[in-house]
């Protein structure tokens, strides 16, 4: 039994850089030739499929199916559609970013620098703009690899919030190329370090609802959609003085959470899964 346990804390140890090497190898290897070509380093290169988001995903289901087959993969796959977790929750995850988002547009109405919003002559694409972020912005590309894969095995060795704030970091250093690829125009030129605080924030919330909604992954990818499709449509980011009253309150949110859920679970109670969950 004893060397059971070793092996399989060996397979842990061994998951972690595996699922980094993949999934920064295949992003950035889309990433990178377009910033160094835009920063003048290189010359001319090809255009490439926009397929570099997948990256995460892709490692993911390419290590559980060397793990454990087609079987892993299915499993995978079915957290995403799985319900099995209190409906309550799903108004964190639709309804906290879009209010984070309006106590920044406040300020910013208050300041004198109310962004523009793109939408504005035509709001049914509100609804329109949430399917395509849902499908197509990031969920689906990033969280069967963030939350799905990594975090598990994190939050395992370093506490639900430890883990969420290491997945935090790695998901905003996965970014950094996208910061100087001018068609990526959330991202091109924008301040990094606000961007890794304010993600590194998030993946603790994240980690949160995940914990709270028995490991199914569409709690989370919902959550990563409204959280990505807020900041698109009221782009709150655009104004100073309410992109700071944003990352604040995100800060302030995200301080009440660990404090009242715990640091090590963020759940209370006997609810929500625990941080040593079954592997996928």
């Amino acid at each position: 039994m004893r060397e059971d346990a070793s092996l399989a804390d060996a397979a842990d140890r061994r998951r972690v850089p595996a699922f980094l090497l993949l999934t920064f190898a295949w992003s950035w290897g889309f990433w990178l030739p377009e910033a160094l070509a835009a920063e003048g380093l290189v010359g001319g290169v090809p255009a490439l499929p926009r397929l570099g988001a997948f990256g995460p995903t892709v490692a993911a289901f390419a290590l559980v199916v060397y793990a454990d087959g087609l079987a892993g993969a299915r499993e995978l796959a079915a957290r995403a559609v799985r319900l099995d977790f209190p409906t309550r929750w799903l108004l964190p995850v639709l309804l906290l970013s879009p209010a984070l988002v309006a106590v920044g547009l406040a300020v910013a109405v208050a300041t004198g620098t109310t962004p523009a919003f793109p939408w504005a002559d035509q709001p049914l694409v509100l609804p329109v703009a949430f399917a395509f972020v849902l499908l197509l912005g990031g969920p689906l590309q990033e969280e069967f690899g963030w939350r799905g894969y990594l975090l598990d095995p994190l939050q395992e060795r370093f506490t639900a919030v430890g883990g969420g704030a290491l997945v935090g970091v790695v998901w905003a250093v996965w970014h950094l190329p996208l910061f100087y690829i001018p068609s990526e125009t959330i991202y091109y030129r924008n301040p990094v370090l606000g961007f890794v605080v304010s993600i590194t924030l998030f993946s603790i919330l994240l980690t949160w609802v995940y914990d709270n909604t028995n490991r199914s992954l569409l709690p989370a990818i919902l959550f990563h959609a409204s959280f990505n499709w807020s900041q698109v449509m009221f782009p709150v980011l655009d104004s100073d003085p309410g992109s700071l009253a944003f990352v604040v309150a995100l800060a302030v949110t995200t301080v009440a959470v660990v404090a009242y859920w715990g640091p090590r679970r963020l759940v209370r109670g006997d609810g929500g899964s625990s941080p040593s969950p079954e592997r996928s």
